[in-house]
């Protein structure tokens, strides 16, 4: 029995069964050449279910990219968000309102006396004096090390050895590094 004959007996669609038959080469009996069932061209090797699943996918995407609109910000996108909106007026409580008051003044006063105090006072100069030192430190060990590069304001470029390690040294010793 011929391979496609048995396909279609077994209850296969004939395109499937062709599509198999395709698959085996039928000999010819003394060269061994393959050839082509009778009656099946190249193209009819795919079946439609398997064109069906692969241009489905393709049309599906492409239609997608070509016809999707622009994404809105939707129908609020033009007003203001909640918070802009006033809450509901609170009652007043004359008691909470006087406490309130009282606590307000308190603040003030001892936000002024702290201001006033000596204490702070000598720690904010301390502050500025620490802070001016600080920064002459960091520009003094930048400039030695400027120096032994050969970079910056502080370069020895210029000059000869005797006079960089003169220089070098005097700036170590400015700075109080070894």
């Amino acid at each position: 029995m011929v391979p496609s004959l048995q396909l279609l007996v077994a209850g296969t669609p004939p395109l499937a069964a062709a599509a198999a038959a395709a698959a085996k080469p039928i000999l010819k009996h003394h060269n061994c050449v393959p050839r082509r069932p009778v009656g099946m061209s190249t193209q009819s090797a795919w079946s439609p279910p398997v064109i069906l699943r692969a241009t489905v996918p393709l049309s599906a995407s492409l239609a997608i990219l070509l016809w999707s609109t622009p994404a809105d910000a939707g129908f609020l996108s033009g007003l203001s968000g909640i918070e802009s909106v006033p809450g509901p007026q609170l009652p007043q409580i004359d008691f909470l309102s006087r406490f309130n008051e009282e606590n307000q003044k308190k603040y003030a006063e001892n936000d002024a006396r702290f201001k006033e105090s000596p204490i702070l006072k000598e720690l904010l100069e301390k502050s500025k004096l620490n802070k001016e030192k600080n920064r002459q430190e960091t520009l003094d060990k930048y400039c030695v090390r400027g120096a032994e590069w050969g970079v910056g304001d502080c370069s020895t470029a210029g000059m000869s050895p005797e006079d960089r390690d003169k220089f070098i040294a005097m700036l170590k010793e400015k700075t109080g590094t070894k």
